[in-house]
């Protein structure tokens, strides 16, 4: 009897019949999606309802309802209305390559549970490499999520430039990172992971792009090493989360290499323009920096989470989490890229680099270079629209594809502002035919567009516009009252 219910677990026939409804149900939900025929990106609800109707699904739900339930209760990112977070818009292809790896299950950490993944992984990542301007001696790894890729980026930078062996015998002085205050806040998380403090996390002054204040370097280099630390690494955003700007590479680069200073380039986001004809010059200075950080599950298409570690040179990419001193480490040691498990913080990771691999197959780097424009040039086109209407103010210039605005009227303190668009964005939420998200930038409050979807046009974002003032004269008119 205990046997039966395994048999029924690994059914062929039983899989075959499940994955065949899902697959039609996904495929008609891509379709009313990218047409418009699902006139909500979501349905709002309360976390506490929605955490009632689950429990009560488990209990009492119809199985055969769940996939369908799980494609109505949940945020629609292929609807051209979504223009929130920064999240992949798939493509369909991935989830076929998902399927495979998660069927498959070859864990990676050493090479005979990972054969043809790690050999496709080296294959991924040293085109992205070269498309970056890397040489030869090269390399990295896929891992999950930039967070994790940006945590072992300065973990390697410790091990190059720190002459104390801190992996193995702790601190014995402070040591510091340089990077902008507008940066992601997993740098933040990542230097207290690595035990620097708040004192080692030297956050440079945006210039009024929000971007790095080059012109602050000096000073505060200067500045923190009086007192003691020895900084160690400088990080440039490209481009920062909440405006999407971008730092100048190019400067870091020659300050970083001035002050001996490893230089790591957090393109998590935006690091996909390097495929971009148009677009690839923002990243100029990203070709002598130690390493770099491209998300494939934000502007390559692929699902979550996928995150490219590269470095200029390969060698460190296999001693961050070695127990033996450099020297001390073979050539065999030194270049057991089928031996995953070695350079990362997983023993055991997904086939990630199927997604990667499928779509340069299929579809070659041009697929890239065609959907990072796209959304950079609706950005800019978003921008000027919105520069055209009376009651609309930008935060900054785009430079990507994302894009902060807000409400405006003349008789409004700051407050009453803030409070209004804070009002506008909670109304888009709850009413869900549009997506959108919000930020703070010097304490004001504007709402905060990120274009993922490529299939969003500027008539989408006009219909936002107006559906955003129609609701901003409905609240003004409900206080007056």
């Amino acid at each position: 009897m205990k046997e039966s219910i395994l048999h029924e677990l690994y059914d062929s026939k039983n899989f075959q019949k499940q994955s065949e409804r899902l697959l039609a149900l996904v495929s008609l939900h891509l379709e009313a999606s990218l047409s418009g025929q699902k006139q909500k990106t979501l349905t709002w609800n309360e976390p506490e309802n929605e955490l009632r109707f689950w429990k009560d699904f488990l209990e009492k739900g119809n199985e055969e309802d769940f996939f369908s339930e799980i494609l109505n209760r949940t945020t629609h990112t292929h609807n051209p209305k979504y223009v929130g977070h920064q999240v992949g818009v798939t493509a369909p292809i991935t989830l076929l390559t998902g399927m495979l790896s998660h069927l498959l299950n070859n864990g990676m950490a050493v090479y005979e549970m990972g054969m043809s993944p790690n050999a496709i992984e080296r294959i991924v990542t040293e085109k992205l490499c070269k498309t970056v301007g890397y040489g030869s001696s090269s390399g990295g790894f896929l891992t999950s999520g930039g967070t994790l890729a940006n945590l072992t980026a300065l973990l390697s930078a410790r091990k190059a430039k720190v002459l104390h062996d801190v992996w193995n015998e702790g601190h014995i002085r402070p040591l510091g990172i340089m990077v902008c205050e507008e940066a992601h806040y997993c740098v933040d998380r990542a230097a207290k992971i690595m035990g620097l403090g708040e004192q080692g996390i030297i956050k440079i002054p945006a210039d009024e792009n929000f971007a790095m204040d080059i012109e602050k370097l000096e000073e505060y280099h200067q500045k923190n090493t009086a007192k003691g630390i020895q900084i160690f690494a400088i990080v440039g955003s490209a481009p920062s989360t909440a405006t999407g700007a971008y730092d100048n590479l190019e400067a870091i680069q020659r300050f970083a290499e001035k002050h001996n200073l490893w230089f790591h380039v957090d393109g998590a986001h935006g690091g996909a323009a390097i495929f971009s004809e148009k677009y690839k010059h923002l990243l100029k200075g990203a070709e002598k920096s130690d390493s770099m950080v491209i998300d494939g599950h934000k502007m390559l298409m692929m699902p979550t989470i996928t995150t490219a570690l590269l470095f200029k040179n390969k060698a460190h990419s296999n001693h961050t989490f070695s127990q033996k001193a450099d020297y001390l480490l073979n050539e065999t040691e030194e270049d057991e890229w089928y031996n995953s498990g070695r350079r990362t913080f997983e023993c055991t990771k997904n086939m990630m680099c199927l997604h990667w691999y499928i779509l340069l197959k299929l579809y070659g780097e041009k697929a890239f270079d065609a959907y990072v424009t796209r959304q950079y040039d609706l950005a800019k086109e978003f921008a000027r629209i919105i520069k055209e209407e009376g009651n609309f103010e930008l935060a900054v210039e785009p430079m990507s594809n994302i894009l902060c605005f807000r409400y405006v009227l003349s008789d409004l303190s700051l407050k009453e502002s803030n409070s209004l668009n804070q009002s506008i964005r909670q109304g888009l939420l709850e009413d869900g035919e549009f997506y959108l998200v919000q930020t703070k930038l010097n304490g004001i409050h504007y709402l905060r567009t990120t274009l993922m979807n490529p299939f969003t046009t500027t008539e989408h974002l006009i219909a936002l516009l107006e559906k955003i003032k129609t609701s901003a004269k409905k609240l003004i008119a409900s206080q007056v009252s």
